[in-house]
């Protein structure tokens, strides 16, 4: 496995990091936990105003909506095109399985799509609580099938990356795994802060006071998603993929923060990865929350450049 950097990467711009996480601590403040308010919808709302504690999302004009065929319906796909297309990134976005959406992420999407000459189709994925398990993961997986099947007509290659941030990474394995022998069609995978045991890491567990989604917050989205399971279901390999037989996936970088709840996740998967016999990489970044790269960090900045790297790199033409 090749460790970029371990924990020691980000050390030298570790204060930056801990005044942004002292700074997110005084902004999260008296606000109610999510599993506090335990409304999907209306916390769906309030992100899409930007009434809540983040800013309300930026669409993009170069952006568009279609649909590809899914056995629930189709399934909304929404593409960033650049110029110059070498290759695609299918992108699963995060939310714990229950909020977010395709189009959420707009200007970070399109600054990868036009530096990596890759288009991005990002998948809008059914969410939970309304569509609970195995919904969102049926829509991510005839979504990947339908690229697979389609991406040399559609965009001039057959070039193909995954990936995903949280929720979002969870699902692109989930994808990987049920592809089967087709997974090989991804040069490779970038999974970001993923969640990847929904029975709970000691990480998970441990994380009752840490930032972004604590253990109660955490606990809150996988009933969202896994209503009635008994931990023991939740950890069948197409519910938690750390369980699953991983032999035969393609290539993955995983990238997690040391002050994420999901910490755990992504050193265990990385491990099983490599284990199995697949190329692996992994980057840990010192005293980083989760969901760091949205943030205006020097570690955030870097770790979009590595993201970039490796995705470009995947898509090169031999």
């Amino acid at each position: 496995m090749t460790v970029q950097g371990c924990i020691t990467t980000g050390t030298d711009v570790a204060d930056e990091t801990r005044q942004f996480t002292a700074a997110v601590a005084e902004l999260l403040a008296g606000q109610p936990p999510l599993e506090e308010i335990d409304d999907a919808p209306a916390i769906r709302a309030a992100r899409e105003s930007g009434t809540g504690v983040l800013p309300a999302p930026v669409r993009i004009a170069e952006a568009v909506n279609r649909t590809v065929p899914g056995r629930g319906g189709d399934v909304t796909v929404r593409i960033l095109r650049p110029a110059q297309v070498d290759g695609v990134f299918l992108h699963i976005h995060g939310g714990g399985w229950t909020l977010g959406s395709a189009d959420g992420q707009d200007p970070l999407l399109w600054e990868l799509a036009q530096a990596a000459g890759v288009a991005v189709v990002s998948v809008d994925y059914r969410l939970a609580p309304e569509h609970p398990y195995p919904a969102g993961p049926d829509d991510c997986e005839d979504a990947a099938r339908w690229l697979i099947a389609e991406a040399a007509a559609e965009f001039g290659t057959d070039r193909l990356v995954i990936g995903g941030e949280s929720a979002g990474a969870h699902l692109a394995v989930v994808t990987l795994l049920r592809l089967g022998e087709r997974a090989r069609a991804f040069a490779g995978a970038q999974l970001t802060f993923g969640a990847y045991d929904l029975s709970m890491t000691p990480s998970q567990r441990h994380a009752r006071d840490m930032l972004v989604i604590p253990t109660g917050t955490m606990a809150w989205f996988y009933d969202q998603f896994l209503p009635g399971m008994s931990p023991e279901e939740r950890r069948a390999p197409d519910v938690s993929p750390l369980y699953a037989d991983l032999r035969g996936m393609p290539p993955a970088r995983f990238s997690v923060g040391t002050q994420d709840p999901l910490l755990d996740d992504s050193l265990f998967m990385a491990a099983r990865w490599e284990a199995a016999g697949n190329e692996t990489e992994l980057e840990v970044v010192a005293e980083a929350l989760h969901a760091f790269i949205a943030w205006p960090l020097t570690v955030a900045r870097r770790e979009r450049e590595a993201q970039l790297a490796y995705i470009t790199a995947k898509v090169a033409k031999d």
